[in-house]
């Protein structure tokens, strides 16, 4: 399907996820949430723990970008591997955070060409 989408036009891909999260101007207990209230390690700056502890910024984030008329919108998964989940004593979550942020980017993408577009959201 994308092949034949890339031949009739030009697709928009979405943005920075980090630039978007900043802008929340978020303190350490946004990244813990009530979940990891009592982690031992500082959490802020851990983007991708978001997907668990703050969803609903994520899934703005990608929303807005589809209002902005992007066509494809990425994962909020930049550091989802155990390496830099290593940082901040997360690596046994890996899994569990890039599955939340690919479910909240489809179900993002799914609802809005449900409700708004003519053409699927990639």
């Amino acid at each position: 399907m994308l092949h034949k989408i890339i031949r009739e036009r030009i697709l928009v891909l979405d943005g920075a996820m980090g630039t978007m999260i900043q802008r929340y101007k978020l303190k350490e207990e946004d990244y813990r949430g009530d979940r990891f209230r009592n982690h031992t390690h500082d959490l802020k700056g851990n983007n991708d723990l978001l997907s668990l502890t703050r969803p609903d910024i994520i899934r703005d984030i990608h929303v807005a970008y589809l209002e902005a008329g992007a066509d494809i919108i990425e994962t909020n998964t930049f550091n989802g591997t155990r390496i830099s989940q290593s940082d901040y004593h997360l690596e046994d979550y890996v899994y569990e955070l890039n599955a939340a942020s690919a479910a909240l980017a489809k179900q993002a993408a799914d609802e809005f060409t449900r409700k708004i577009r003519t053409n699927p959201v990639l």
